[in-house]
């Protein structure tokens, strides 16, 4: 079983717990111009994330059975695509903020996490990655 985030971010501000809804967005998968080193400027790389918000229940109320009435996931996932591919990034940190930071900047988000992970960088790990939260008005 795994633990709900949205009792993780409400440890941090216990409101959340009762004003928010957590919305998921994982293993997106995209190839992203990213990386320091010569061989990772060739081209780009795989880079997986994951995003969570919790959305202030009064914009997320989902009472009735229409789009219009949550925080549309389309919106994350293709504003995520066009950050990603916009330009050559040195630093997963300099992506993962950019997405935090437009996150927290939309209607409603009370709360973000963002983790970034390159699959493809040593062949004896999993990933290597970077994550932040963040924490905005109760």
């Amino acid at each position: 079983m795994n633990p709900s985030l949205l009792l993780a971010f409400a440890a941090l501000q216990p409101e959340l717990a009762r004003h928010a809804r957590l919305l998921s967005l994982r293993g997106l998968i995209l190839p992203v111009r990213i990386g320091i080193h010569e061989f990772e400027r060739q081209g780009p790389q795989r880079l997986r994330i994951d995003v969570d918000a919790c959305v202030d229940l009064a914009a997320a109320h989902a009472r009735e059975d229409r789009i219009e009435a949550t925080f549309d996931y389309d919106l994350i996932r293709n504003t995520i695509r066009t950050m990603a591919a916009e330009r050559h990034f040195e630093l997963q940190e300099t992506l993962c903020d950019a997405i935090l930071a437009w996150l927290m900047a939309q209607p409603g988000v009370l709360a973000a996490r963002v983790r970034t992970e390159k699959p493809d960088v040593y062949p004896d790990c999993d990933a290597v990655g970077v994550e932040r939260i963040a924490l905005g008005r109760s």
